[in-house]
């Protein structure tokens, strides 16, 4: 069974490719660094509060549609 680490950071993947975003670009958006955004995404990290809230915000998705994760395609992969 995935973290919700893993969960977060599958969400975050998922959202930045489907934006056509590099790791590099997203990071530098949201105001981290980018080995920091590649731990997220790989479910490595535990990002503080600040951070989920810039990284919706670098997204343009509100914080809460970070934690939506769809459980089916999540059991699949």
């Amino acid at each position: 069974m995935k973290t919700i680490r893993q969960k977060f950071g599958e969400k975050i993947r998922e959202l930045r490719r489907a934006q056509g975003l590099s790791q590099e670009e997203l990071a530098f958006r949201a105001g981290v660094h980018r080995n920091y955004l590649g731990g997220i995404e790989r479910g490595e990290r535990n990002p503080a509060l600040e951070n989920i809230v810039a990284l919706a915000k670098a997204l343009a998705v509100d914080p809460s549609e970070l934690f939506r994760f769809e459980r089916n395609k999540l059991l699949k992969k």
